[in-house]
């Protein structure tokens, strides 16, 4: 039933990223269909981002009163829907719509499997599971490629998508079940503390919030910014054309999801904290590669180091979570740090647009860079604070 479950998460967070990369890969024939600007494609991520951001923030009340199982089943039945409904999108006004059951059942299934995954399975599994998020982001593109080329265009690559999650919707179903069975074996075993639904105020009231969230948000921030104008700065900075900058670019993608394949084999031996810190000081050099002033290769590779250096992090940081705040406060806690990762990594990326703007693509190392330096001093206080705490 452990390992029959831990599949079911597995194929779930596969699901998750599966429709994280499918609007990127389709609005270049999607804003056409739709008579809109390709700028709109802005206005759709940024409503999806606000509804995943509410949903995050009440995650917890809703986990603790229907269940992981039932919550995670819910969740991907919306966003089941959402794809469905935009493979029969004729006008803009409709995928706008849509974008309420797609944040709302993203930042279900996010918040929630999270928790659990940190609750109950050892942070090999968080790393893998990660991983295969990254698996999915992967995957999307290759089938919008496809629907574009054979299948019905982009509305085809939708519905394919739409139709893989109504199917796990179905199996997270029937799975339900399973979830309570293996948390009462779970209370059997071991005393296990109930979870609590804190109000906003008891959650910002916990010692160190603060430090946590805000580094956590940081970290998204120069994630998403990396992964978003990597593309753009090897073109205008290293003189690539478009077709191989935008190949190129990938290369951090790859190298995160490499990077959490690997991590899971050290990750139980090395710890949480050593984890952050080790993935915070390869980003650094990352960034340096990036910036320096040679040949293009360099700054190639450097991309890839900050995606193994990324890779780490975002699962350390959650895996950690019960153990920092408190298993009993673990769900309201991820689930409020979903929604700050959300606003990292949603307004962050467009800010550095603005910014470069007015000055020059080649600011984007030390754009990351800033994110991650001022994570590594957030963390680092919060760990004084939890050691002072614990003294």
């Amino acid at each position: 039933m452990y390992s029959l479950l831990l599949v079911i998460i597995y194929v779930a967070f596969i699901s998750l990223g599966l429709p994280d990369s499918l609007l990127g890969s389709g609005w270049p024939a999607m804003h056409e269909q739709l008579g809109v600007e390709i700028s709109y494609a802005g206005i759709i991520t940024m409503l999806i981002s606000v509804f995943t951001i509410i949903s995050s923030v009440f995650a917890a009340k809703i986990t603790v009163k229907l269940g992981t199982g039932l919550y995670t089943a819910i969740s991907v039945s919306l966003t089941a829907l959402a794809m469905i409904g935009f493979s029969f999108s004729t006008a803009f006004w409709q995928p706008v719509v849509l974008t309420v059951p797609y944040g709302l059942g993203a930042g279900g299934v996010d918040a929630s499997l999270n928790n659990y995954v940190a609750l109950h399975y050892k942070s090999r599994h968080m790393s893998w599971l990660h991983c295969f998020w990254g698996v999915g982001t992967i995957i999307s593109p290759y089938v919008m490629a496809y629907a574009l080329r054979s299948f019905r265009g982009w509305q085809g690559g939708y519905l394919i998508v739409g139709l893989i999650q109504c199917a796990l919707a179905v199996g997270l179903f029937l799975a339900a079940p399973l979830w309570k069975k293996q948390e009462q074996v779970d209370s059997s075993d071991r005393e296990e503390t109930p979870l609590k639904a804190l109000s906003l105020k008891e959650v910002f009231s916990l010692k160190g919030i603060m430090l946590w969230l805000i580094g956590f948000s940081c970290y998204c921030a120069l994630e998403q910014s990396a992964m978003v104008w990597a593309s753009s700065y090897l073109a205008e900075c290293r003189g690539l054309s478009a077709e191989r900058a935008a190949t190129f670019g990938s290369l951090f993608c790859i190298g995160i999801t490499a990077g959490r394949l690997i991590s899971g084999f050290v990750a139980e031996k090395a710890g949480d904290k050593l984890m952050i810190r080790i993935g915070l000081a390869i980003i650094l050099i990352g960034t340096i590669l990036i910036a320096l002033p040679v040949n293009y290769v360099v700054a190639l590779v450097g991309f890839v180091v900050v995606g193994l250096g990324c890779a780490p992090v975002y699962p350390s940081i959650i895996h950690a979570t019960p153990d920092a705040f408190g298993k009993e406060n673990s769900q309201s806690v991820i689930g409020m740090q979903m929604a700050f990762a959300y606003v990292g990594s949603t307004f962050m990326p467009p800010l550095f647009g603005v910014i470069a703007k007015y000055t020059n693509m080649s600011i984007l190392p030390y754009y990351v860079m800033l994110f991650a330096l001022i994570m590594v001093a957030l963390t680092e206080c919060f760990y004084k604070i939890k050691k002072k705490q614990s003294a």
